[in-house]
């Protein structure tokens, strides 16, 4: 008799902040809008062999519920309507949504159906995936290594930056997609909770955050800008409908925009006064940090708004060391927030992170794409749509990957 697999989540909130948030604005405007997305393992492409482990844990999770305490947690939060979490509470994850295979070694998922579902597969399906596949690697591994490895750093970040003005450096936990195991993540936030809380802003995972007593933070993703590439009438508005559409569910919260979905440079021409005044602030996921932060901020003084009123969230491959670069180049001139992910929570000596994301592809039977500010993550696979998005939004043709 085959033994029953143990399940590796055990709590609905084991997810980003920003699903729950994308998730309740599509309930309430977009709950007949259809999605499809699918997975990419940017760093290798060998990983089939854990296909019927991890469709095990899909499984598994139609198991999981909004508990009582979760959901009183998440009504005394002011970003919540109460139509949405009395809904939450009667939904389930349907394996059915996701097809996983293996395919002459790659591993292949693809997830379909009514967006407001499957919204929520994607970050915890990812850590399930990085878990399923780290212990199998590295199954002597865990969070003694992980916490020694992170003290160490603590340390050195202590001794090397000694004299540095750090009164407005903050840091939050992003790094539940990417992550080597739950317990790791937990202890790592743990820890950074405890030895270096003047600079632990929040987490981005709301189990922790309500387990913990953190902020969660998170606003929203690639997604929500993808999806308007076809709920907007006209291609070249999608981006501002995206912007206007979050604004009309989130008018005074989670005002963090992200900005790199088509590129830095469209998206800062479609961010005009109204929004920037509306908006508390930007996030960076691709491309120069540097480079970025500085259109940015050049941005909001060409429209008359002081970057010291408004907050950049850089979230893109941090670490500490890099954080802090960024730190010393902007802390005088904006708000700063720094989410580092993959290099806190998988961050362990002898252990390779997967390069993992799920993208959409397609929203309501069409095409979408993710440009961004690098190349190397471009996601679409209709190139006539790319064509049509450069050309919509006037950008240079570059030969960009997929």
């Amino acid at each position: 008799m085959k033994q029953q697999a143990t399940p590796i989540l055990t709590s609905l909130l084991d997810t980003d902040a920003y699903k729950l948030h994308m998730q309740q604005a599509v309930f309430h405007r977009y709950r007949n809008t259809t999605v499809v997305a699918e997975f990419r393992c940017r760093s290798e492409d060998l990983l089939g062999e854990y296909a019927d482990e991890i469709r095990q844990q899909i499984s598994l999770m139609r198991d999981l519920a909004l508990t009582e305490d979760e959901y009183q947690y998440l009504t005394s939060l002011p970003f919540f309507q109460q139509d949405y979490l009395d809904w939450l509470k009667t939904f389930r994850f349907n394996p059915a949504q996701v097809q996983v295979s293996n395919e002459k070694g790659r591993l292949k998922v693809r997830i379909t159906g009514l967006w407001y579902e499957t919204i929520l597969w994607e970050v915890p399906l990812l850590a399930v995936i990085s878990e399923t596949i780290h212990r199998h690697r590295t199954p002597d591994i865990g969070t003694e290594q992980a916490i020694s490895h992170l003290k160490q750093k603590l340390t050195r970040f202590r001794q090397d930056y000694a004299d540095v003005d750090l009164s407005q450096f903050r840091i939050s936990d992003f790094g539940t997609r990417r992550r080597y195991s739950k317990s790791v993540q937990q202890d790592i936030v743990s820890l950074l909770q405890q030895e270096f809380s003047p600079y632990m802003a929040g987490t981005s995972n709301y189990d922790l955050a309500r387990r913990l007593n953190l902020s969660p933070i998170g606003t929203q993703a690639h997604e929500w800008f993808q999806a308007f590439q076809q709920i907007s009438p006209v291609l070249a508005n999608s981006q501002r409908a995206a912007l206007q559409g979050w604004l009309d569910e989130y008018p005074d919260l989670l005002g963090i925009a992200l900005t790199d979905c088509i590129t830095m440079d469209a998206f800062l021409r479609d961010f005009g006064i109204q929004f920037a005044s509306q908006y508390e602030g930007l996030r960076h996921d691709s491309g120069d940090p540097f480079e970025w932060g500085e259109k940015a901020i050049a941005h909001y003084q060409n429209l008359g708004i002081d970057p010291l009123t408004k907050m950049l969230v850089f979230s893109d491959n941090l670490d500490l060391d890099k954080a802090l670069a960024l730190y010393k180049r902007f802390h005088t001139r904006v708000k700063l927030v720094f989410g580092i992910g993959t290099r806190l929570t998988c961050d362990i000596p002898d252990v390779s992170p997967l390069n993992i994301v799920i993208k959409l592809i397609q929203c309501n039977g069409k095409p979408v794409a993710k440009l961004s500010d690098s190349p190397g993550k471009t996601i679409c696979q209709d190139k006539a749509f790319v064509k049509a998005l450069h050309k919509a939004f006037n950008l240079p043709l570059v030969k960009r990957g997929n």
